[in-house]
């Protein structure tokens, strides 16, 4: 056996990559404005063609003092009630200068067919808002269970800055071809673009 080696070992050396190694690429498939909206539903473009998707979340305002921001996942039907298993981790300070950091159990779900919380009790000023991203893996499996992962930094009510770790499962085996997002009350704003990962 050959062992290969580096003709120039420094890495600012490097021009590109040999056509063999992929560096990967997010392609924006599709953005959504929400205005005062109920929901913000991706109906087209989850399938095979990527085995992950990205969600990002850029300024999502609730409209409403106390509104979780939530999302939930279609599989095959017209609702987006696919049975989930979820953990929900967050670290927090306050303006007041108390700070926590645990595991939240009142905010994860055990096969459950509810909305998942990405952030809970957000600030509805017209400052306050949500950042950050889902991603989700293999939605097309008709095998396996999707798993999904979502990290967000919101404005809670206290106020506080949560930083929040969110995960979890669509125990399903049918494909997951839909994703909605909404606030448990109340409308919201901002901006939420879908990516596939390759």
């Amino acid at each position: 056996m050959a062992l290969l080696f580096a003709n120039n070992n420094s890495l600012s050396a490097i021009t590109s990559l040999p056509a063999s190694i992929s560096g990967g690429a997010m392609t924006l498939l599709a953005t959504q404005t929400a205005s005062s909206s109920s929901t913000i539903s991706f109906t087209s473009g989850i399938d095979s063609t990527y085995d992950e998707y990205v969600f990002k979340f850029i300024n999502i305002h609730a409209d409403t003092d106390t509104a979780n921001f939530t999302v939930g996942f279609r599989d095959g039907g017209t609702d987006y009630d696919a049975v989930k298993t979820t953990t929900y981790f967050r670290a927090y300070h306050s303006e007041a200068d108390s700070t926590a950091l645990g595991y939240k159990t009142d905010q994860d779900l055990a096969q459950s067919t509810s909305y998942q919380n990405l952030c809970y009790s957000l600030d509805g000023d017209a400052d306050g808002n949500t950042a950050g991203y889902l991603q989700l893996f293999s939605p097309a499996s008709t095998t396996f269970v999707k798993h999904f992962i979502a990290r967000t930094s919101c404005v809670h009510s206290a106020p506080e800055e949560h930083d929040s770790y969110i995960a979890g499962y669509n125990n399903v085996t049918a494909a997951i071809d839909g994703v909605q997002f909404k606030m448990s009350s109340g409308t919201f704003d901002g901006v939420i673009k879908l990516y596939g990962i390759s």
